[in-house]
């Protein structure tokens, strides 16, 4: 026997074993609802395990967290994963320095320690002038350390702004995985916090104000939706001046720029994913002026040499860039500088004169220059398959920063002149990229729309079905899946397996046209992609449904959970983590900060929506007696943007109707959630990961041996 199986159950590894193979879940008590939408009575039978603190509820989580550390069991294989997740992980993690008074403030973590510490240290060089980034061998000023705030490391602070002067720090900090925070202003010169504070709530765009007497921040409430206000230090919170943001509810997200000096506002709302309003203010007269209001479009605004530069897909589903007088503001005056192309135009910065756009070619970076009236002035050469962003650096260069699927990260400094590059940093995370390959392969889905799918692996594997393969998508909320890399698929490659990336419509990577082609009543498309994309990897020879898993998390958790209920016969093990399963009550989850998401997944109470959602919904698709995959999922007490209630109740009912005999499992984590889910704390991320991989290894009959380590 190998040395990898030695100590692991011998029934882990049992493929279509029988119900007696594993032992049994704990019995969940049933106790049915039926609820009557749009006249379809909907039965569930475990409702009651909404109930997130009650007594049964808090004994049902205990056991079920017993039974899965049961089911994944300690063994050679998980020792083998956690320790190479540690090796992967514990590199030195320094963050941006700050310049602010005479201090640079950054955050750092050394080898061998939990989670970042925020320090200090005197300005560095010439002022304005470059610096060199803190050294992990020297001793620099704790500004602020977390275990101070908590030992577990599961209180996360983090900087967010500074007073004009540099006295005053705000920061923020961060309970588990929640998504409120509270904000602090210290005294960096005492040490000391003052009075002032912004209660646990949720935050955006909290800065301070050009006098640093006190700051601007946006609130956004469950029920009456999002306000920016303005607290003066030392007053009192209620007399916080409303600044803008009135009449809209808690489907949108507000925000302000202040710029050239505070002459300008610029407000914007965000109403869910796919529409935006925008509008300027000039602070002399204290008029508000409309730039966009009601368009069916994306804006995104950067104020630079007196004029407003609009990045939008209005009138251009791959995005174009415009340009506005500050003077002129409405839509109708802007003009058109850069005009859309074949590419998905995502960003945009100002660079010695030019202006250096990033595209989206194929779900890789481009980056082309443009003079500033639009002239086009070449390209920055950039890797395929490669996430890339450039930004100003010292006189005339950029700092131009590559990462992949292999290559954890580099930056190069470019000389903009002759274009000669040289390399300035690299990461230490100790993977070595030799003997490994990253292909493009397409799939078709069932409507016929063809994407690209990321596949990574060994080199020289044989293409006969046998080997174990995980399968990670998203495929929503506009959100680009871009190359990058990620420790969990450098593991599961190096022992042996092959790691895929399906893009998927509802997100981002083709314009708005694929996004809007995967949200609403479209969205099981999203499920039919993700299906597409697995019969691809099983036709190409890659694998074969007995040795095929999924993960996904948050939306990408509906997307395994939906794809699992569409079709159970294809996938052999589900990961998913904090995951939206009930779309049918979605809606009713207002405790929680989802309601910009109906924006996006629909509302159950339109009968349109309801009709789409109930072809979908994973939890209602569950039926009794199917042979399910092998399902794990993940969620947390402190998850307050997806109610974990709905991971509770998606577990008893699949324990409760799958009839294959693989296992379903919970790991409930009653600090987790969204937000940070496992905390920063390094021992907590490597723990967390190595239980899910030695999960989907077991099931997906992974054997480390078989990759030639040692």
């Amino acid at each position: 026997m190998s040395k990898w199986l030695r100590g692991i159950p011998v029934l882990l590894f049992v493929a279509g074993c029988s119900g007696s193979a594993y032992p049994p879940p704990p019995e969940t008590r049933v106790e049915t609802v039926v609820d009557v939408i749009h006249g379809v009575e909907i039965a569930d039978d475990y409702r009651w395990l909404e109930e997130q603190d009650a007594p049964e509820t808090r004994a049902w989580i205990a056991a079920q967290n017993a039974y899965a550390e049961t089911v994944v069991g300690e063994s050679p294989l998980r020792d083998h994963i956690r320790t190479r997740l540690r090796e992967l992980m514990d590199t030195p993690d320094v963050g941006r320095t700050r310049k602010e008074g005479d201090y640079e403030y950054f955050s750092m973590r050394r080898p061998g320690e939990e989670a970042p510490v925020i320090y200090r240290r005197p300005i560095q060089g010439d002022e304005g002038g470059e610096s060199e980034e803190p050294s992990v061998d020297v001793e620099y000023e704790v500004v602020l350390d977390p275990s101070a705030f908590d030992p577990g490391y599961r209180i996360l602070l983090d900087m967010v702004d500074f007073s004009p002067d540099g006295r005053l720090m705000m920061y923020s900090v961060r309970e588990g995985g929640a998504d409120e925070i509270e904000i602090r202003v210290r005294d960096v010169t005492t040490g000391e916090d003052l009075p002032d504070r912004l209660p646990r709530a949720l935050y955006g765009g909290v800065s301070f104000d050009r006098s640093g007497e006190g700051y601007t921040y946006t609130h956004r409430s469950r029920t009456d939706g999002p306000r920016i206000r303005h607290h003066r230090l030392g007053t009192p919170s209620e007399s916080d001046e409303l600044v803008w943001g009135e009449g809209y509810g808690p489907t949108a997200f507000a925000g302000m720029d202040e710029v050239e000096g505070g002459r300008y506002r610029i407000f914007s709302a965000q109403h869910g994913w796919a529409r935006a309003d925008v509008f300027i203010q000039d602070t002399r007269d204290g008029e508000i002026r409309v730039m966009a209001e009601g368009v069916p479009a994306h804006f995104q605004t950067r104020y630079h040499d007196g004029r407003i530069y609009v990045l939008t897909d209005h009138g251009a589903p791959k995005y174009r860039l415009m340009v506005a007088d500050p003077a002129r503001p409405a839509i109708e005056a802007w003009e058109e500088l850069i005009p859309e192309g074949e590419d998905v135009l995502q960003a945009f910065a100002f660079i010695e004169g030019r202006i250096y756009a990033t595209y989206l070619h194929d779900v890789g970076d481009r980056i082309r220059v443009f003079e500033m009236d639009g002239t086009p002035a070449g390209d920055v050469e950039v890797p395929a398959y490669t996430t890339a962003g450039i930004r100003a650096s010292s006189d005339g260069s950029a700092a131009l920063s590559l990462r992949s699927h292999l290559e954890p990260g580099e930056e190069w400094e470019v000389d903009l002149a002759t274009g000669a590059r040289t390399l300035s940093d690299t990461s230490d995370v100790p993977f070595d990229a030799s003997g490994f390959v990253v292909r493009q392969i397409e799939y078709t889905s069932a409507d016929g729309t063809r994407a690209p799918l990321y596949v990574m692996h060994r080199e020289g594997i044989t293409l006969d079905g046998s080997h174990p393969t995980i399968l990670n998508g998203y495929g929503g909320f506009n959100v680009s899946i871009k190359p990058g890399f990620s420790t969990t698929a450098a593991v599961w490659m190096e022992m042996g397996g092959v790691y895929a990336v399906a893009t998927l419509r509802g997100g981002s990577e083709f314009g708005e046209e694929w996004h809007r082609g995967g949200m609403l009543v479209n969205k099981k498309r999203v499920f039919e992609d993700f299906i597409g994309a697995a019969e691809a990897l099983v036709e190409r020879g890659y694998t074969s449904p007995e040795h095929l898993g999924i993960s996904g998390g948050s939306n990408g958790g509906l997307l395994v959970a939906s794809s699992m209920a569409l079709r159970p016969d294809l996938f052999r093990a589900v990961l998913c983590t904090y995951p939206d399963l009930d779309m049918l009550r979605f809606n009713t989850f207002t405790a929680t900060n989802n309601m910009p998401a109906l924006l996006e997944y629909g509302d159950a109470a339109n009968p349109e929506h309801f009709r789409a959602m109930l072809e979908y919904s994973p939890y209602q698709a569950v039926r009794d007696g199917v042979d399910y995959p092998a399902v794990m999922l993940a969620t947390g007490d402190l998850d307050t943007r997806v109610p974990p209630l709905q991971a509770r109740r998606m577990t008893a009912r699949l324990q409760a109707a799958s009839g294959s005999g693989l296992p379903v499992i919970l790991w409930y984590d009653e600090m987790g959630g969204h937000a940070a889910g496992r905390g920063r704390s390094l021992t907590l991320r490597v723990e967390d990961t190595a239980r899910e991989l030695t999960f989907m290894a077991q099931q997906l009959g992974l054997n480390p041996g078989e990759g030639n380590l040692e």
